[in-house]
């Protein structure tokens, strides 16, 4: 901080000090940010290094004078918030009765219940033919209040309430908001910490781009997303906030629960949470509206002439705020207003139950009106409410602001009938122990259905509903079903023409969504920069120095590409908001988002299964794949294992294929399953930048591609040493390549296999054995690879450019000898032909392998064996490349 030096002129000082009070006093605090705004401005141009603050004092920043009036009853409200407070306590208390296995949460729910009150009451609308509905990120440590608010709406039974995470047998209620196991009620996925708020933020994003593409009407439409303090140390919730101001999501609004605890104690008990949070947000331009104090503090405040209470407000640190709710009324007289005579004095006619029941800002529904309805009206940038409440409260000595709340699942019958008795619950002592559900009466019901009736219906409520597209048939793609002659393509050049063809398509290209982080020409796409243009809700406000090029970096309002930056996260999150579309916006949208594919599953796996939860729909293009395909670039660059990570997604289908008539079943199949038959699938493909010749699409093999293996080569009278060589992406090449060699050096005759997806093939043979283990008694199936290998002759040698797990999970379905070669280890530099020849996935490997399964079963001798191992340079002494 800058240092400023002795006071040179008190009188001088003094008359600034005095003109900003009357400013204050006759226009208002407005005024006078105004004007100092201005005399800042001018200062700093005229050279002045003033020190910048991006907080503001630790007070209210709506003044008490400024508030809304409240719109409903707030005796009715408070009645059946309290139900509310107990039905959500008691569905965690009950469930743990039963067992402790079970879990679940009460703390963070009776910290913010007024918020969500509030919300539900007052300002999420419901998606209705009138109005698109809003979209809410609930807390997901919350979850048993919203279902006890929907039970108390009829929404959700009792025996739904009973079985709160207990799943298996059917009509239990998930653990947190998990759209892929309630699909009819969360939007979602919430609880792993940090995904929220940066999937908010795109989902605001991306619902300005629909509006701006004219695929919908956003109106007045809002996201909100609930998050705890505790959870804004995730990077991911601070990761993306800048982009919200770039784009001025005023749709967007962030909702901090700052009740000052993480699990296992304060975050930040020598600071202060909301202070920090401010200074980023507010930093960063967003719109900060804090309400740390209840009405209660208002008439303390304004007797406050010494401004001894301000000061104490400030300088208290989080740690101390946490323990006075976790003791008493005589204690925060001692403690807190005690520190400064100026204070004291303030409460000194007071009783120690009137300190006590002094309350923090969340617990004030007014209050939190005023904040939302303030939230909700702001233009031009986003809005960040910090929020300030109490962890447990209501719980007591049962845990009301202890660190211990967190955890806490039971309730003896003492704790029990306090709560019972601070909120007035309508429970005899008799039933007491065994904590009952309340149900509402009449008026409270019929309140309860008005006020969602005004906002559109049943909240929260998930509309897996849309269109069904008319998907091009695959002669759409016929340019790539025949051979590229003698020119040599990628696949990822297929690609970019099989997505050009579907944008020009005249049914669906509007829909598609390409995506990239900052890699658009390195996969060939920036013709699409000119053609269909960058998304930039600002347009394009300066001339790019290519404009004179075809493919020039053009940006536009309603531009089709979403180009991130260097960004997976952001490009991920915007993919899952462009593949929840559909349920979103009830408008279908096809998503192609294409990256490295070393920094796909990888970097952002935790959005990866987030997106099979939240039962996303779209393509991901894992670009540059393979091992040893993205040669120069070393180890942080060369993916091995991408496809054993996808197949840890259940609803995440995955190819790695070789030539560009596959990769056009793939996405033709896949637009099929996805937009027509609306299966909560997405697909992962792999592909490479290594260019080779393609051959025409052989007849009959579409079910095989889509299926994950097919023969693509048949000897049709195989020799007496005969070998199957499966491989796929580039490494097929490799295969092929060695079946040619073993021909021409030992006449070594080789069936070639195109294992599109091993992923698929080893869970439709789990499938099998499975189904053949719990019907031992009828006729028993037969996998998929078990019958189309059935007629092949000798060995089989699974080769790719991943790790050998890859491979071996179809081991247990392959009829006879199988061997599987792979690139485990650390990737590194070099050239393909080195990586290859290291990794021992290089053609001369594949034919020596092959030898060695054809000596072992008896097919060539040990001459000749030997003469193989020396011709391919086969080292039985080199390192594992897994080790080294």
């Amino acid at each position: 901080m800058t240092e400023l030096g002795p006071d040179i002129d008190p009188v001088e000082s003094q008359e600034w000090q005095d003109a900003v009070a009357d400013v204050i006093e006759r226009d208002g605090p407005n005024r006078a940010h105004f004007l100092l705004d201005k005399a800042v401005q001018q200062a700093r141009a005229a050279g002045a290094t003033l020190p910048f603050s991006a907080t503001t004092p630790y007070q209210n920043t709506i003044l008490a004078e400024d508030q809304h009036e409240f719109p409903g009853d707030l005796d009715m409200e408070w009645r059946i918030r309290t139900i509310n407070r107990w039905n959500a306590m008691a569905t965690v208390v009950r469930r743990n009765k039963e067992s402790s296995e079970y879990g679940g949460h009460i703390a963070s729910f009776a910290s913010s219940a007024v918020m969500y009150d509030v919300g539900l009451n007052h300002f999420w609308r419901a998606r209705s033919a009138i109005h698109g509905g809003d979209l809410v990120f609930f807390q997901g440590h919350v979850v048993p209040g919203i279902y006890a608010r929907s039970f108390m709406e009829g929404r959700i039974t009792e025996d739904q309430l009973l079985n709160f995470r207990s799943e298996v047998a059917g009509g239990g209620l998930s653990s947190y908001p998990h759209p892929w196991l309630m699909p009819d009620y969360w939007q979602f996925p919430t609880v792993s910490m940090g995904l929220g708020p940066l999937m908010a933020i795109y989902q605001a994003r991306f619902m300005k781009y629909m509006h701006n593409r004219g695929h919908i009407d956003m109106a007045d439409r809002k996201v909100w997303c609930f998050l705890g303090d505790g959870e804004m140390d995730e990077p991911e919730s601070r990761g993306a906030i800048d982009l919200a101001v770039r784009e001025r999501l005023d749709n967007l609004i962030f909702v901090v629960n700052c009740n000052l605890q993480r699990l296992d104690g304060p975050v930040r008990g020598n600071g202060k949470i909301v202070q920090e949070l401010e200074g980023d947000f507010r930093g960063a331009g967003w719109n900060v509206i804090k309400l740390l104090w209840g009405k209660g503090w208002d008439q303390l405040l304004e007797n406050d002439t010494t401004g001894r209470l301000r000061q104490l407000m400030d300088e208290t640190v989080d740690g101390d705020y946490q323990t006075f709710k976790s003791k008493d009324g005589a204690y925060i007289r001692e403690h807190f207003f005690g520190k400064y005579p100026e204070t004291a004095a303030l409460v000194e006619d007071w009783t120690d139950a009137q300190i006590w029941s002094l309350s923090r800002g969340g617990h004030d529904p007014e209050k939190v009106y005023t904040a939302f309805r303030r939230a909700s009206d702001t233009k031009g940038q986003p809005t960040c409410l910090l929020i300030k409440t109490v962890k447990g409260y209501g719980m007591g000595t049962a845990g009301e602001g202890q660190n211990t709340t967190h955890q806490q699942k039971k309730l003896a019958e003492d704790q029990l009938r306090a709560f019972r008795d601070r909120f007035k619950i309508p429970v005899s002592d008799e039933d007491l122990p065994k904590a009952p559900f309340v149900t509402l009466n009449n008026a409270q019901k019929a309140y309860l259905e008005d006020r969602r009736k005004a906002l559109g219906g049943d909240f929260p409520q998930r509309i897996a509903a849309s269109p069904r597209l008319e998907i091009p048939g695959l002669d759409a793609f016929k340019a790539q079903l025949v051979g590229s002659g003698e020119r040599e393509i990628s696949t990822t050049m297929a690609f970019v023409r099989i997505l050009t063809t579907l944008i020009r398509d005249k049914n669906i290209g509007k829909h598609v969504v390409p995506i990239v982080p900052d890699e658009s020409r390195t996969f060939g796409m920036e013709g699409l920069f000119r053609s269909v243009g960058i998304y930039n809700p600002e347009g394009q406000k300066y001339t790019p120095e290519d404009r004179e090029q075809m493919s020039y970096y053009r940006e536009s309002v309603d531009g089709q590409v979403l180009q991130e930056g260097i960004n997976e996260a952001g490009a991920m999150a915007d993919w899952i908001a462009a593949a929840t579309s559909y349920s979103n916006h009830g408008v279908p949208m096809i998503p192609f988002f294409i990256y490295y594919s070393m920094f796909g599953f990888q970097r952002i796996g935790d959005l990866a299964w987030a997106a099979g939860d939240s039962r996303a729909r779209g393509f991901m293009l894992g670009g540059t794949a393979g091992r040893t395909t993205l040669n120069g670039e070393g180890l942080q660059h060369e993916d091995g294992h991408s496809h054993i990570l996808a197949g840890t997604i259940p609803n995440c289908i995955s190819y790695d294929p070789t030539f560009q008539y596959e990769v056009a079943v793939i996405v033709q199949n896949g637009l099929k399953r996805m937009y027509q038959d609306q299966e909560d699938v997405y697909f992962y493909l792999t592909l490479m930048n290594e260019n080779y010749a393609h051959p025409d699409m052989p007849a009959g093999v579409e079910e095989g591609i889509i299926r994950g293996l097919y023969r693509f080569r048949e000897v049709k009278r195989p020799g007496k040493a005969h070998v199957n060589l499966m491989g796929s992406g580039t490494i097929l090449m490799q295969a092929i390549r060695a079946a040619d060699m073993l021909a021409a050096d030992y006449g070594v005759t080789a069936d070639i296999w195109s294992a599109t997806s091993l992923n698929e093939l080893a869970r439709e043979g789990q499938d099998v054995l499975r189904w053949n283990r719990l019907n031992p008694l009828a006729e028993q199936r037969v996998p998929y690879v078990t019958r189309a290998l059935s007629k092949a002759t000798g060995p089989v040698l699974a080769v790719t450019d991943y790790m050998k797990n890859y491979a071996e999970q179809i081991r247990a379905f392959v009829p006879g000898r199988f061997t599987v070669l792979g690139t485990d280890g650390f990737g590194r530099s070099d050239s393909r032909v080195n990586l290859r020849r290291f990794f021992e996935v290089d053609a001369n490997h594949i034919a020596a392998a092959a030898m060695v399964d054809l000596f072992r079963e008896g097919a060539i001798d040990e001459a000749t064996l030997r003469d193989a191992l020396g011709r391919y340079e086969i080292n039985g002494n080199k390192p594992n490349p897994r080790l080294v």
